[in-house]
């Protein structure tokens, strides 16, 4: 699809932004004439992604962003507005899948480290690039739930609780901040064909017969791409959205139809 400047002169910060789904929302942002914050702890990464957005005549930047540090988060949102002005779009899409054992085998560390990850990241970019969206009076603040934010299943208990956070922190914030202009969404993808899926199937064995096993799963009979997720962060990123807030946009193959 040719670019239509659907995101023209928005300032977006995009974390986790150097693979998978966060890479495709970066690179479609920014070819719908967005200004990039890349952010990311995988800084080869990184910059290999801005270096080719800048080769299709986009804008991008690159910075080093552990979401689970404030002190980090509040810099990289100050340096973020002071190269580019207001931040006007925030794509909460960093995440890790953590322990995959049963909820008493878990340990008090493992559960720390994805929460510290996967909620408080959301809550600490959240909350330093709302001041500047509210004296904006404007702006879309994007969160990566999951399928499993809505419905449960037997497996990686902190990963599941962790976006079902995602899901009510998103509603919480889209109802304080309404009256601002600024509008607060999830989105809560099926299994999407990224490396964090990837390494999964590894780590299980048989990667193409797990692939063709989960794609199973779906009633269209396969995984997604992660543009598939991308064009929904484009939808509720641009001016389309206007009338949407604190809602689920679920695009996961049929996965959540049963």
């Amino acid at each position: 699809m040719s670019p239509s400047g659907r995101v023209r002169g928005e300032v977006a910060v995009i974390t986790g932004a150097s693979l998978g789904i966060g890479r495709a929302c970066a690179l479609m942002l920014a070819n719908e004439g967005a200004m990039i914050a890349v952010t990311d702890v995988l800084d080869k990464e990184g910059a290999a992604l801005v270096k080719e957005i800048h080769q299709q005549g986009g804008e991008a930047t690159y910075w080093h962003l552990d979401v689970s540090d404030e002190a980090e988060v509040t810099a990289v949102m100050e340096q973020v507005k002071a190269k580019y002005g207001s931040i006007s779009i925030l794509v909460n899409n960093a995440g890790i899948s953590g322990a995959d054992k049963p909820t008493h085998e878990v340990t008090s560390e493992e559960w720390d480290r994805l929460m510290n990850v996967n909620v408080k990241g959301v809550f600490f970019c959240t909350k330093h690039v709302l001041p500047q969206m509210m004296k904006a009076k404007r702006g879309s603040i994007i969160n990566m739930s999951s399928i499993y934010g809505l419905i449960g299943a037997a497996d990686a208990p902190p990963y599941h609780a962790s976006k079902g956070a995602v899901r009510l922190m998103t509603k919480t914030d889209a109802m304080l901040y309404a009256s601002y202009g600024i509008r607060v969404n999830s989105i809560h993808p099926g299994f999407i064909w990224t490396p964090m899926v990837e390494n999964f199937l590894k780590s299980k064995g048989d990667v193409e017969a797990g692939k063709k096993a989960i794609g199973g799963l779906h009633p269209l009979g396969h995984m997604g791409d992660p543009d598939d997720i991308a064009y929904g962060v484009l939808y509720l990123a641009s001016s389309e959205s206007k009338f949407v807030t604190g809602s689920e946009l679920i695009i996961d193959g049929g996965y959540t139809a049963r």
